[in-house]
């Protein structure tokens, strides 16, 4: 009965919006005339919507750890990423407009991706290789001139709750190329919002941000240790009960 009741949520929770997108990528077309700060947000009023409509119906709440550790400076954000959520619930809950470097593909989801269009992203075509690492750090230094923070999920995709994956280095290159601080932040949203799972949970997400990494006379591949190390130990801690401690890899 339980299992039927969350089922009944998060249909209830899906319907909404389905209504509610096409709406809100109509506004944000409208809204393609205004200023950035302005266009930006207006479009992450759904990113707001979204976030409450998952506590109201499915009863997924949060709490943010570390937010005195974000920097009034150029930042990339290198992310934990087990789920939708943190992509939805960052980009409206950061103190300057994000840049998420995304695969290209997302842009042509209808309405969603056509809103996403109308921002600042990094869209960029992973089979291009060395070409589309070239193009991240040339518009990623573009955004951040602009006054923009760059995110990344340096595991490349959603990882299951317990698992880690390979962490790439782009975003540690990015941040040496540009001179950029680097913010490592853990979330455990796959707990309640798992990856490929229609059905959604109640509880409370924890996400933690970690003090910024400075990359002024540092290799890349330290960087990236640190960032590893950080936010695969900060997932103990947020998720305790179900993390796999042995580290479990999973390839990306």
């Amino acid at each position: 009965m339980q299992n039927f009741i969350l089922f009944l949520r998060s249909l209830l929770f899906t319907a909404v919006l389905l209504v509610v997108t096409p709406i809100w990528a109509c506004i944000c077309f409208l809204a393609l005339p205004l200023p950035y700060s302005q266009r930006y947000y207006v479009t992450s009023r759904w990113n707001v919507f979204t976030i409450w409509l998952a506590k109201v119906v499915c009863g997924i709440r949060y709490r943010v750890k570390g937010y005195e550790n974000l920097p009034d400076a150029p930042v990339i954000l290198l992310c934990k990423h087990q789920s939708a959520w943190e992509t939805i619930f960052l980009l409206c809950n950061m103190p300057r407009p994000l840049s998420f470097v995304l695969k290209k593909e997302l842009l042509y989801i209808p309405f969603f991706g056509w809103a996403l269009g109308a921002l600042r992203m990094i869209p960029i075509d992973r089979k291009q290789g060395v070409k589309a690492l070239r193009q991240v750090t040339e518009q990623g230094r573009k955004r951040l001139a602009d006054g923009q923070w760059i995110i990344m999920f340096p595991e490349g995709t959603r990882i299951p709750v317990g698992q880690k994956g390979k962490y790439r280095g782009s975003g540690t290159k990015l941040a040496i190329d540009t001179g950029a601080l680097v913010v490592p932040i853990a979330v455990n949203s796959g707990e309640f919002w798992p990856r490929n799972s229609f059905v959604k949970r109640p509880g409370l997400i924890t996400v933690s941000i970690g003090k910024p990494i400075s990359p002024e006379g540092q290799a890349q591949e330290a960087i990236m240790e640190q960032v590893e190390t950080w936010i695969e130990s900060e997932m103990r801690v947020i998720s305790p009960n179900i993390y796999n401690r042995s580290g479990k890899h999973v390839s990306s």
